[in-house]
């Protein structure tokens, strides 16, 4: 039987997906009995994400932009690839800078256990990190070879990132030279989305300050919009993706100078 958790975040995708779930068809799609449904209903019912109804429950509208500790599940190896090519692109000495969400918070944890940047003692520090959001902070701050710069801001309990005015002041103070950057949807035409316009916002600030955009993404996310634009595709430099995003999926990327890294 799956997790706790990974039940709740399938659920959570079906519900995204149909605005409703009936407790017997989500028992047979994730082949689990229809009690073991009913409690998980009534767990996320208790955390205000869903509204239970008669045999079933419908989305909260919270509920469309998941809370972090829900998203952290979805394609999770594939992810992982994703941010060890991605930290293997940060050379030692580097400023970077990280947005926040469940593939950037990956990135982090790639970068703070390479051997090459775990050196400690005098001198510059191995690796600068910026970052608006609260858990990569609190990863980060115990790594002693890591210099750690959390924007100020208002936190959004559903992403833990810092935004608003606060966030892009003290951005405007600083130069990146690279910045990763997770983003809900990314296409040609519309360039890189999130669902929230804050987040949005502040992602762009970060982008804007650093030398080379890197957007972590995985397939599932390609050729997809979401409602705020963060930065067109000509503001993207590499996009760091999995193996499944077919030619169909990167060659508009590649047409218009994106590099692509298959993970």
């Amino acid at each position: 039987m799956a997790a706790p958790q990974d039940r709740w975040s399938a659920l959570l995708d079906i519900l995204t997906r149909d605005g409703r779930i009936e407790v017997e068809a989500a028992a047979e799609v994730l082949q689990v009995s229809s009690a073991t449904i009913r409690r998980d209903l009534d767990e996320l019912a208790r955390q205000q994400m869903v509204t239970r109804t008669h045999g079933g429950a419908v989305i909260n509208a919270i509920a469309y932009d998941l809370p972090l500790r829900y998203k952290a599940a979805r394609n999770a190896p594939e992810k992982e690839r994703i941010a060890n090519a991605a930290a293997g692109l940060v050379k030692p000495g580097a400023v970077v800078g990280l947005n926040g969400g469940t593939t950037t918070t990956a990135v982090a944890r790639a970068l703070a256990i390479r051997p090459d940047l775990s050196t400690e003692g005098a001198g510059p520090p191995a690796l600068t990190v910026v970052t608006n959001a609260l858990n990569i902070a609190n990863e980060l701050v115990v790594r002693r070879h890591v210099k750690l710069v959390l924007t100020g801001g208002v936190a959004r309990p559903a992403s833990y990132e810092l935004t608003g005015p606060l966030a892009t002041g003290m951005l405007a103070q600083i130069t990146l030279d690279h910045a990763f950057i997770g983003v809900d949807a990314i296409d040609v035409q519309h360039g890189a989305t999130a669902q929230d316009e804050g987040e949005a916002g502040i992602n762009w600030a970060l982008a804007r300050r650093a030398e080379r955009v890197i957007v972590v993404a995985d397939s599932s996310k390609l050729g997809r919009r979401a409602f705020a634009r963060i930065c067109p595709v000509e503001a993207v430099h590499v996009l760091v993706t999995d193996k499944a995003a077919g030619p169909e999926l990167t060659e508009p990327f590649a047409a218009a100078g994106v590099e692509i890294v298959r993970a």
